[in-house]
């Protein structure tokens, strides 16, 4: 029987709707019951509203997650009880009543009766009568909270502090950090720009027994050399022109904390000396001072700088090289563990989402893909930026390869797009050539061939490389 979309719901839901049969039910009575039956017998939430968007069947489970009761909800826009984060611009069931094409698995935040907000992941179709008419749509949702308490358990799993990671080379540094913190001594952290370096001194600090003091940084390189002294050190009232008024460096405010040295490579020779005298004697003078201060503070320095090649080439002292050196711990860039990249992402998603209130819930495959394939020569906070990037151009939960910034959008197709062998080879050793900030002699040892075997391979495939000699990239 072909059914007018604004009669209300179709004869075999009528009994999901809250209607009862009695004894010498007709047919359809008798399938509505066991369609009733079917559905309060799933785990999931499933409604079903006509045309005009009235739930028309709500089952048990829809009743437990949202907290709304079956009459309650019978009759009612689903707006008004399924009050998801996409319902007034992105109505799911709208789109698939519209369109004609399904939704699935598309995660969202509702709110429940009590006022709770929690995750489903929600599923659409079109909801037709005997004739094969559209008369409404169908939504199925699961309720994600116990999936994300496990995400949450997993993520706190490989988390120290701000420091986020899977990978068993930063794992093994993490596990000597509060041994190291306890300690009390000096720490060199060495690594590429954009690693993480400040939230290793903070970690430190905070796993310390200074955590209730002070944690200063300075960047050396960030300050000209003429106040860079003044800065670290302070100085007395007239100790030069316009010091009005005496003013502690970087060095007293951090008294009884922690004092982070960024980028100590970058540190002026004098100033590396006076350094030395406070790691030695743990006592320092302010530019105009007459009597020495002591300093109680943990001192954490940080470069991206070979030290090593510095002192060699006496660009950087021997002496406070040794003294700074007491624990060094190097951090991996992200192309060596590029098993962090879906959990760092992740992170940075909903660290935005919790500042902007915007709710976007992860990165599409693609998008995931994407960022897989790129060498993030900048690291962690180019990762962080493209994740920003993408977050503010999303228009729904999730960001697309069209919100990446155009940085990490490869110009070649992917390997999931290649249509030939040629394509797909071509691919794999662009990708592998990016991961190793194209050193071709890394990309050779990792694909497993001779380095003149690589660059035949390179001419033949027409693979263009930048212009910098990837010879001279560090050897990985």
């Amino acid at each position: 029987m072909k059914q007018d979309p604004s009669a209300g719901p179709v004869e075999p839901f009528q009994g999901c709707g809250g209607g009862s049969s009695e004894s010498g039910s007709t047919d359809d009575e008798l399938s509505s019951e066991r369609y009733e039956a079917v559905l309060n017998s799933i785990s999931d939430g499933v409604f079903t509203i006509d045309a005009s968007g009235r739930i028309t069947c709500f089952n048990r489970a829809a009743e437990q997650i949202t907290g709304f009761s079956r009459e309650e909800a019978v009759g009612q826009p689903c707006s008004t009880v399924f009050r998801s984060d996409i319902c007034k611009d992105a109505c799911a069931l709208r789109y698939t009543m519209e369109t004609k094409n399904p939704v699935v698995d598309l995660m969202v935040y509702i709110q429940t009766a009590a006022g709770e907000e929690i995750p489903v992941s929600i599923s659409t179709a079109l909801f037709r009568d005997k004739s094969g008419t559209v008369v409404g749509g169908v939504e199925t949702f699961r309720d994600l909270r116990q999936v994300e308490a496990l995400r949450a358990r997993v993520k706190e799993r490989y988390r120290f502090g701000d420091i986020i990671t899977k990978s068993e080379q930063l794992l093994l540094l993490l596990d000597t950090l509060p041994t190291i913190a306890a300690s009390g001594s000096t720490v060199l952290v060495t690594g590429e720009s954009g690693t993480g370096k400040e939230l290793v001194a903070r970690a430190i600090h905070d796993s310390s027994g200074r955590v209730d003091g002070p944690f200063v940084a300075v960047n050396s390189a960030g300050i000209p050399d003429t106040l860079l002294e003044a800065e670290l050190f302070g100085h007395e009232a007239g100790a030069f022109t316009g010091a009005v008024k005496a003013k502690p460096g970087r060095l007293g405010r951090a008294e009884g904390g922690t004092l982070f040295l960024d980028e100590i490579g970058d540190l002026p020779m004098q100033l590396q000396a006076k350094l030395l005298r406070v790691l030695q004697d743990r006592s320092y003078e302010p530019l105009g001072a007459t009597e020495p201060k002591h300093a109680d503070v943990r001192f954490v320095a940080a470069t991206n700088r070979d030290l090593d090649d510095m002192v060699a080439e006496g660009t950087f002292r021997k002496d406070l090289y040794y003294r700074i050196k007491v624990f060094e711990l190097r951090l991996p860039p992200l192309r060596e563990r590029m098993g962090d990249v879906p959990l760092l992402a992740d992170h940075f998603v909903t660290q935005l989402s919790n500042e902007q209130g915007k709710r976007v819930t992860g990165l599409s495959p693609d998008a995931l893909k994407i960022l897989m394939s790129h060498a993030f020569p900048g690291n962690v906070r180019e990762l962080q930026n493209a994740v920003e990037h993408g977050f503010v151009l999303a228009a729904g939960s999730l960001i697309h390869v069209e919100h990446l910034p155009a940085w990490v959008r490869p110009t070649t197709p992917l390997v999931a797009e290649a249509e030939t062998l040629e394509d797909l080879e071509r691919a794999h050793i662009l990708t592998t050539l990016r991961r190793n900030d194209y050193s071709r002699l890394a990309t050779a040892r990792q694909l497993g061939i001779h380095k003149t075997t690589l660059f035949r391979k390179i001419r033949k495939l027409g693979i263009e490389l930048p212009d910098k000699d990837g010879r001279s990239a560090p050897d990985r």
